[in-house]
Protein backbone atom coordinates (compact mmCIF):
# COMPACT_ATOMS: atom_id res chain seq x y z
CA UNK A 1 0.00 0.00 0.00
CA UNK A 2 1.15 3.04 -0.80
CA UNK A 3 2.05 6.27 1.28
CA UNK A 4 -0.87 8.46 -0.36
CA UNK A 5 -3.72 5.75 -0.16
CA UNK A 6 -2.65 5.87 3.64
CA UNK A 7 -3.02 9.45 3.93
CA UNK A 8 -6.04 9.32 1.66
CA UNK A 9 -7.73 7.07 4.68
CA UNK A 10 -6.24 9.39 7.22
CA UNK A 11 -7.74 12.03 5.88
CA UNK A 12 -11.16 10.62 5.28
CA UNK A 13 -10.61 8.79 8.91
CA UNK A 14 -10.42 12.50 10.18
CA UNK A 15 -12.74 13.98 8.05
CA UNK A 16 -15.53 11.58 9.09
CA UNK A 17 -14.79 11.64 12.49
CA UNK A 18 -15.72 15.49 12.23
CA UNK A 19 -18.05 14.88 10.52
CA UNK A 20 -19.23 12.39 13.09
CA UNK A 21 -18.39 15.12 15.84
CA UNK A 22 -20.44 17.83 14.23
CA UNK A 23 -23.30 15.64 13.43
CA UNK A 24 -23.39 14.15 17.02
CA UNK A 25 -22.63 18.30 18.42
CA UNK A 26 -25.62 18.60 16.28
CA UNK A 27 -27.81 16.16 17.67
CA UNK A 28 -26.62 16.62 21.25
CA UNK A 29 -27.69 20.37 21.00
CA UNK A 30 -31.13 19.76 19.65
CA UNK A 31 -31.39 16.94 22.33
CA UNK A 32 -30.34 19.99 24.97
CA UNK A 33 -32.90 21.78 23.69
CA UNK A 34 -35.56 19.81 23.83
CA UNK A 35 -34.84 18.76 27.09
CA UNK A 36 -34.42 22.78 27.91
CA UNK A 37 -37.83 23.68 26.48
CA UNK A 38 -39.25 20.54 28.36
CA UNK A 39 -37.98 21.33 31.42
CA UNK A 40 -39.03 24.59 31.32
CA UNK A 41 -42.70 24.03 29.89
CA UNK A 42 -42.54 21.43 33.39
CA UNK A 43 -41.43 24.71 35.41
CA UNK A 44 -44.00 26.49 33.83
CA UNK A 45 -46.60 24.09 34.90
CA UNK A 46 -45.65 23.36 37.87
CA UNK A 47 -45.47 27.34 38.27
CA UNK A 48 -49.27 27.61 36.78
CA UNK A 49 -50.31 24.97 39.15
CA UNK A 50 -48.43 26.56 42.00
CA UNK A 51 -50.50 29.82 41.24
CA UNK A 52 -53.68 28.35 40.85
CA UNK A 53 -53.45 26.29 44.14
CA UNK A 54 -52.13 29.94 45.83
CA UNK A 55 -55.49 31.39 44.53
CA UNK A 56 -57.75 28.33 45.26
CA UNK A 57 -56.11 28.97 48.53
CA UNK A 58 -56.63 32.63 49.06
CA UNK A 59 -59.94 31.81 47.84
CA UNK A 60 -60.71 29.16 50.90
CA UNK A 61 -58.88 31.28 53.23
CA UNK A 62 -61.02 34.32 52.39
CA UNK A 63 -64.39 32.51 52.12
CA UNK A 64 -63.27 30.74 55.63
CA UNK A 65 -62.59 34.48 56.75
CA UNK A 66 -65.60 35.71 55.75
CA UNK A 67 -67.60 33.18 57.14
CA UNK A 68 -66.31 33.45 60.65
CA UNK A 69 -66.50 37.31 60.51
CA UNK A 70 -70.10 36.53 59.46
CA UNK A 71 -70.41 34.16 62.60
CA UNK A 72 -69.04 36.68 65.05
CA UNK A 73 -71.37 39.19 63.53
CA UNK A 74 -74.34 37.26 64.05
CA UNK A 75 -73.03 35.97 67.82
CA UNK A 76 -72.16 39.81 68.45
CA UNK A 77 -75.80 41.03 67.21
CA UNK A 78 -77.47 38.02 69.34
CA UNK A 79 -75.62 39.04 72.14
CA UNK A 80 -76.50 42.85 71.75
CA UNK A 81 -80.34 41.60 70.82
CA UNK A 82 -80.24 39.89 74.27
CA UNK A 83 -78.57 42.76 76.35
CA UNK A 84 -80.94 45.72 74.93
CA UNK A 85 -84.27 42.98 75.42
CA UNK A 86 -82.94 42.60 79.03
CA UNK A 87 -82.44 46.79 79.49
CA UNK A 88 -85.83 47.09 77.63
CA UNK A 89 -87.14 44.44 79.97
CA UNK A 90 -85.65 46.25 83.28
CA UNK A 91 -87.03 49.28 81.88
CA UNK A 92 -90.51 48.59 81.43
CA UNK A 93 -90.29 46.87 84.76
CA UNK A 94 -89.02 50.56 86.32
CA UNK A 95 -91.85 52.21 84.46
CA UNK A 96 -94.79 50.01 85.94
CA UNK A 97 -93.38 50.24 88.87
CA UNK A 98 -92.96 54.20 88.62
CA UNK A 99 -96.16 54.31 87.54
CA UNK A 100 -97.99 52.00 89.97
CA UNK A 101 -95.97 54.22 92.86
CA UNK A 102 -97.43 57.39 91.08
CA UNK A 103 -100.84 55.98 90.90
CA UNK A 104 -100.35 55.00 94.74
CA UNK A 105 -99.33 58.80 95.11
CA UNK A 106 -102.39 60.04 93.46
CA UNK A 107 -104.51 57.86 95.29
CA UNK A 108 -103.10 58.69 98.56
CA UNK A 109 -103.37 62.57 97.96
CA UNK A 110 -107.14 62.61 96.42
CA UNK A 111 -107.92 60.66 99.77
CA UNK A 112 -106.33 62.89 101.88
CA UNK A 113 -107.89 65.74 100.25
CA UNK A 114 -111.33 64.39 100.69
CA UNK A 115 -110.83 63.36 104.97
CA UNK A 116 -109.74 67.05 104.67
CA UNK A 117 -112.93 68.03 103.33
CA UNK A 118 -114.51 65.98 105.18
CA UNK A 119 -112.59 67.05 107.90
CA UNK A 120 -113.58 70.69 107.53
CA UNK A 121 -117.45 69.67 106.67
CA UNK A 122 -117.66 67.93 109.93
CA UNK A 123 -115.93 70.47 111.84
CA UNK A 124 -118.65 72.89 110.09
CA UNK A 125 -121.33 70.42 111.14
CA UNK A 126 -120.03 70.41 114.37
CA UNK A 127 -120.45 74.16 114.58
CA UNK A 128 -123.55 73.92 113.37
CA UNK A 129 -124.42 71.47 115.76
CA UNK A 130 -122.95 73.50 118.99
CA UNK A 131 -124.90 76.51 117.79
CA UNK A 132 -128.44 74.57 117.66
CA UNK A 133 -127.18 73.28 121.07
CA UNK A 134 -126.93 77.00 121.87
CA UNK A 135 -130.34 77.95 120.47
CA UNK A 136 -132.03 74.97 122.29
CA UNK A 137 -130.33 76.77 125.50
CA UNK A 138 -132.04 79.59 124.28
CA UNK A 139 -135.32 77.62 123.79
CA UNK A 140 -135.05 76.30 127.21
CA UNK A 141 -134.50 79.80 129.08
CA UNK A 142 -137.57 81.09 127.12
CA UNK A 143 -140.12 78.11 127.70
CA UNK A 144 -138.57 78.78 131.48
CA UNK A 145 -139.66 81.98 131.65
CA UNK A 146 -142.76 81.10 130.07
CA UNK A 147 -143.72 78.40 132.66
CA UNK A 148 -142.64 80.63 135.30
CA UNK A 149 -145.18 83.17 133.75
CA UNK A 150 -147.70 81.11 132.94
CA UNK A 151 -147.92 78.33 135.19
CA UNK A 152 -146.51 80.25 138.16
CA UNK A 153 -143.99 77.62 138.85
CA UNK A 154 -140.80 78.62 140.94
CA UNK A 155 -137.93 78.83 138.63
CA UNK A 156 -136.55 75.96 140.52
CA UNK A 157 -139.55 73.79 140.11
CA UNK A 158 -139.17 75.04 136.41
CA UNK A 159 -135.69 74.22 136.09
CA UNK A 160 -136.18 69.96 137.36
CA UNK A 161 -138.62 69.51 134.90
CA UNK A 162 -136.30 71.09 132.08
CA UNK A 163 -133.15 69.84 133.27
CA UNK A 164 -134.45 66.07 134.04
CA UNK A 165 -135.83 66.14 130.36
CA UNK A 166 -134.98 68.61 127.82
CA UNK A 167 -131.15 68.96 129.11
CA UNK A 168 -130.42 65.51 129.85
CA UNK A 169 -131.84 64.11 126.56
CA UNK A 170 -131.86 67.09 124.37
CA UNK A 171 -128.01 67.78 124.79
CA UNK A 172 -126.53 64.60 125.69
CA UNK A 173 -128.73 62.20 123.15
CA UNK A 174 -127.69 65.33 120.44
CA UNK A 175 -124.44 65.29 121.06
CA UNK A 176 -124.17 61.05 121.12
CA UNK A 177 -125.17 61.28 118.33
CA UNK A 178 -123.24 64.20 116.89
CA UNK A 179 -120.37 62.26 117.87
CA UNK A 180 -121.27 58.55 117.01
CA UNK A 181 -121.98 60.25 113.42
CA UNK A 182 -118.49 62.24 113.44
CA UNK A 183 -116.85 58.83 114.88
CA UNK A 184 -118.37 56.97 111.56
CA UNK A 185 -117.82 59.44 109.34
CA UNK A 186 -114.12 58.91 110.36
CA UNK A 187 -113.70 55.67 108.90
CA UNK A 188 -115.36 56.86 105.78
CA UNK A 189 -114.33 59.11 103.05
CA UNK A 190 -116.93 58.55 100.68
CA UNK A 191 -119.30 61.54 99.28
CA UNK A 192 -122.59 59.95 100.21
CA UNK A 193 -121.20 59.29 103.68
CA UNK A 194 -120.59 63.25 103.43
CA UNK A 195 -124.12 63.84 102.53
CA UNK A 196 -125.55 61.95 105.41
CA UNK A 197 -123.64 62.80 107.94
CA UNK A 198 -124.69 66.84 106.89
CA UNK A 199 -128.24 65.78 106.66
CA UNK A 200 -128.25 63.43 109.92
CA UNK A 201 -126.63 66.18 112.12
CA UNK A 202 -128.99 68.62 110.84
CA UNK A 203 -131.71 66.68 110.87
CA UNK A 204 -130.88 65.27 114.43
CA UNK A 205 -130.09 68.64 116.01
CA UNK A 206 -133.37 70.34 114.84
CA UNK A 207 -135.17 67.59 116.44
CA UNK A 208 -134.05 67.11 119.38
CA UNK A 209 -134.56 70.63 120.18
CA UNK A 210 -137.51 70.84 118.60
CA UNK A 211 -139.56 67.44 120.02
CA UNK A 212 -137.77 67.05 123.51
CA UNK A 213 -138.71 70.56 124.28
CA UNK A 214 -141.84 70.39 123.36
CA UNK A 215 -142.19 66.53 124.85
CA UNK A 216 -141.12 67.75 128.19
CA UNK A 217 -143.39 69.83 129.35
CA UNK A 218 -146.53 68.84 131.94
CA UNK A 219 -149.18 71.38 132.36
CA UNK A 220 -152.06 70.14 133.95
CA UNK A 221 -154.60 73.19 133.97
CA UNK A 222 -156.50 73.49 130.47
CA UNK A 223 -156.26 76.81 130.94
CA UNK A 224 -152.83 77.46 131.02
CA UNK A 225 -152.64 75.12 128.05
CA UNK A 226 -154.79 77.02 126.04
CA UNK A 227 -152.52 80.28 127.21
CA UNK A 228 -149.37 78.52 126.07
CA UNK A 229 -150.91 77.02 122.77
CA UNK A 230 -152.05 80.92 122.08
CA UNK A 231 -148.73 82.43 122.17
CA UNK A 232 -146.96 79.20 120.92
CA UNK A 233 -149.36 79.16 118.26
Amino acid sequence: MEITEILGYIFALIAGLGIGIAVGRFLLRNLLKGQEIAAQNKVKKILKDAENNAEILKKNKLLEAKEKFLQLKAEHEQEVNAKNNSINQRENTMKQKEQSVNQRMENFNKKEQELDKQKANLEKQTELAVKKQEEVEVLKNQHLKQLETIAGLSAEEAKAQLVENLKQEARTQAMMQVKDIVDEAKLTASKEAKKVVIQTIQRTATEAAIENSVSIFHIESDEIKGRVIGREG
